[in-house]
């Protein structure tokens, strides 16, 4: 069974449609609880998670050491770490439970998909995905579905500010190979605020750039005042 951890921080716009998808597979019994980590919100965004029945923790803003927060709470078998504005397309449940039949020596990760229509979010997401298969280096916005055995021995999340997500998959693929990290087929459908804000290419050229100084040991508090 699984625990679905989702931290938030004024996340109202998108929070219930995220758990509005998972509602299928708490019905059926492969979900067993969801932890939303709230972070400080001002906005609906505890009322929400109240509304579905999530259990609801509380932890100083920051990804990182929400969802290490909302993994150590955690009593399912298995975890699945997913970001508030990310929806889980139809259907992902069984490819999710029939991943978790072949064992727990790996984790996977979804196919990624923006909100948004038009070229520049399907070559970014193209790019996402060529990155995940080619250099197993997903980002958070693709959820991640990792045994609880599995996730203690790599050592869990980081309470870091920035790259978290690029952390724990880093650790991942040193400890157990790059084979450890399977793609689903079902997408997670994200936010593409961020990118039509600050401009798909701009924002692209952004990321890589604080990326390569994190691969380069640069802080990730550093990196976090900088990016933001």
């Amino acid at each position: 069974m699984i625990s679905v951890v989702i931290p938030t921080l004024n996340a109202e716009a998108r929070l219930a449609e995220c758990l509005d998808a998972l509602v299928r597979a708490a019905m059926s019994g492969l979900i067993k609880e969801v932890i939303v980590v709230d972070g400080g919100s001002v906005d609906a965004s505890p009322e929400i998670a109240d509304a579905f029945g999530a259990t609801l923790l509380t932890a100083p803003a920051g990804r990182g050491g929400q969802l290490k927060t909302g993994g150590e709470a955690a009593k399912g078998g298995w975890l699945l770490f997913l970001h508030a504005d990310t929806i889980l397309e139809e259907g992902w449940e069984r490819e999710a439970g029939a991943f978790m039949k072949e064992g727990d020596a790996r984790a996977a990760v979804f196919t990624l998909r923006f909100d948004a229509e038009g070229l520049a979010p399907k070559l970014v997401a193209a790019g996402a995905m060529a990155r995940t298969r080619l250099l197993s280096s997903p980002y958070g916005d693709q959820g991640l579905l990792i045994s609880r055995a599995l996730y203690q021995a790599i050592g869990g999340y980081k309470p870091m500010p920035l790259f978290e997500d690029v952390d724990i998959i880093r650790r991942l693929v040193r400890a157990k190979g790059r084979k450890a990290l399977h793609v689903l087929d079902a997408r997670a459908v994200t936010s593409a605020e961020r990118y039509e804000r600050d401009g798909y290419l701009r924002r692209i050229l952004k990321n890589f750039w604080h990326l390569m100084r994190f691969h380069l040991g640069a802080a990730p508090e550093t990196l976090a005042k900088s990016y933001r």
